[in-house]
């Protein structure tokens, strides 16, 4: 069998390295937007044809469903630390950040719960330890004598707040988070991703 080759001109670039992460990105997108309207149990296929990628290219990035919602909560956080670490932040832009991820992410705030982890240990650890890196961010960023300043009153006003971070549109979801940290008081930027 012959093989028939292109011209150089009409051959498709391979970008190697650089389309990998592209990719995931991609994938770590649409997933997000993908779980905001459809939920945890939406169809990894779904995920792929946002992203315009094929599921092969979905599996080799995450082996299951667990891992892209992972995924999706990793960039999460990494987002808020961006936000805490920058020169100019303050403590309501930082939970403008925050918040805008919540209501962005509110439909796989169950992979929080044990409950709905399958079971698995390293799930609750993975996100014991995602909470304790946005807590850390906060309490960067937050000022002397602020009210959620005792030990356990930033992360439990989080928590609250994300219980009511619902609602079917995304509007809706972000109306009732900022409702809920105005009704305990709580001034919040602008909700927002981090453009860095």
């Amino acid at each position: 069998m012959k093989q028939h080759t292109l011209p150089d001109e009409r051959r498709p670039a391979n970008d190697g390295p650089k389309a990998a992460a592209r990719n995931r990105a991609a994938l770590v997108s649409a997933a997000r937007e993908i779980y905001a309207t459809d939920g945890l149990d939406a169809p990894l296929s779904a995920i792929a044809r946002r992203a315009g990628v094929g599921q092969g290219v979905l599996y080799r990035h995450f082996p299951d469903r667990v891992a892209v919602a992972t995924a999706v909560l990793e960039e999460n956080v990494r987002q808020v630390e961006q936000a805490a670490a920058a020169g100019d932040a303050t403590f309501a832009g930082v939970l403008g950040v925050m918040t805008w991820h919540l209501t962005e992410s509110a439909a796989f705030i169950g992979l929080l719960h044990a409950d709905r982890t399958g079971g698995r240990s390293d799930i609750g650890a993975y996100a014991l330890a995602l909470s304790g890196r946005v807590e850390r961010g906060l309490r960067g960023r937050l000022p002397d004598g602020h009210r959620l300043a005792a030990a356990d009153d930033l992360m439990l006003a989080v928590a609250m707040v994300s219980g009511a971070v619902t609602g079917p549109t995304r509007d809706e979801r972000e109306r009732r988070a900022l409702a809920a940290w105005r009704l305990l008081g709580v001034e919040v930027g602008p909700v927002r991703p981090f453009d860095g």
